[in-house]
């Protein structure tokens, strides 16, 4: 009767762990510097080291793909945050892409991590740079996608390019990540909507706060900056790296991965058919086992 007991008591644990997603996930809190921060946590303890998932332009907590972060959580421990002044997180944005590292670095010390293993995507990718520019020891392995270095081409455009895809996308009533993130024929419409679909099965509950008007304005202007300075040949990067992007990014040129590649000893490129700035989320699938064999080589 017992082992009867147990065995069912078992048989729940695992039903409800496969039940569980990141649409459920609800923000967690830590003071850094004074501020409240937000922030949330898959599979505590799944893997070795946490994956810090650093999140593009605008973006807050519910701006990731789930299936994506589920997929990864399979295997890993991931965190993801709302720097200050994003979401529902206190504090000002920083007005500088340095700046906003110095945020993370702060923020990785008060959850109490000497390392970890860093993903950035766009100005994710960005931050994630000048976290290791600051902080090297901090990085084991690093996964830039759909970003491009310091002096990049054409990212001091990118405050012209979103207003664009956000007027384009006015017209139509539709998410601007439809434009910015996804080829602008029919298929990359597909691609759009599976992906802005399971982003919006998010129900109020488990919601984050929106992203402030002033607070995305200064992440424009810290981007066109970090964009007018002068190129950056990555030698300070001597992690494992893995670069990811689509084979047509028009938010920040597809060129920016191959010259990260080649300016990052020894770093992999994966470059996927028919997508964008979204690739890892369009190659949800994909990308996860990619990234899982990454990290636990």
């Amino acid at each position: 009767m017992v082992a009867h007991v147990e065995k069912q008591s078992s048989a729940l644990r695992n039903k409800k762990e496969k039940t569980m997603s990141y649409l459920t996930t609800k923000n967690q809190y830590i003071t850094v510097q004074g501020n409240k921060i937000a922030y949330r946590e898959l599979s505590k303890g799944k893997s070795k080291l946490p994956l810090l998932m650093l999140v593009h332009l605008a973006a807050t907590l519910d701006n990731w793909d789930p299936k994506l972060l589920d997929l990864i959580a399979e295997k890993h421990h991931v965190i993801v945050v709302d720097l200050p002044g994003v979401g529902a997180s206190q504090g000002k944005v920083a007005p500088t892409i340095p700046g906003m590292a110095e945020q993370t670095i702060a923020f990785v010390k008060a959850l109490g991590y000497d390392q970890i293993n860093l993903l950035g995507l766009s100005m994710g990718g960005m931050i994630a740079q000048e976290i290791i520019r600051i902080k090297p020891d901090l990085v084991n392995r690093l996964i830039l996608a759909g970003t491009g270095p310091r002096g990049g081409k054409e990212v001091d455009k990118v405050t012209g390019k979103t207003f664009n895809y956000m007027f384009k996308a006015g017209l139509e009533r539709i998410d601007p990540k439809r434009y910015i993130f996804y080829k602008h024929d029919e298929q990359g419409k597909i691609e759009a909507l599976k992906v802005l679909g399971r982003m919006g099965m998010r129900t109020k509950e488990f919601a984050d706060k929106d992203m402030s008007v002033p607070g995305f304005l200064t992440q424009l202007k810290a981007i066109k900056r970090w964009g007018k300075d002068s190129q950056d040949d990555l030698r300070f990067i001597t992690q494992p790296t893995l670069i990811v992007n689509g084979d047509k990014d028009m938010q920040v040129p597809t060129e920016n991965s191959y010259d990260m590649h080649e300016k990052i000893k020894d770093s992999k490129l994966i470059i996927y058919p028919h997508a964008g700035h979204g690739s890892i989320f369009q190659y949800a699938e994909e990308f996860s086992k990619e990234l899982i064999t990454f990290l636990e080589d």
